[in-house]
């Protein structure tokens, strides 16, 4: 397993939360959103599923992941 933490810009609520926790699960991947830091601890297999892939889901529930 890996773990990454990701700044992420645009959360600001608890449906940001449920948002991204709730499309990364759908990967086989967990994600905590810790929205006072702006960033996401994300748990993945990296046999199942790609660190692009995470990322590009997040991005699409209308979030910005920077570098």
């Amino acid at each position: 397993m890996q773990n990454v933490t990701l700044n992420v810009q645009g959360m600001s609520c608890g449906h940001c939360v449920n948002s991204i926790e709730g499309a990364v699960k759908k990967l086989g991947a967990t994600a905590k959103v810790d929205l006072g830091a702006g960033s996401v601890a994300v748990e993945f297999d990296e046999s199942k599923v790609t660190l692009e892939a995470i990322k590009e889901t997040i991005e699409d529930q209308g979030y910005d992941v920077v570098s």
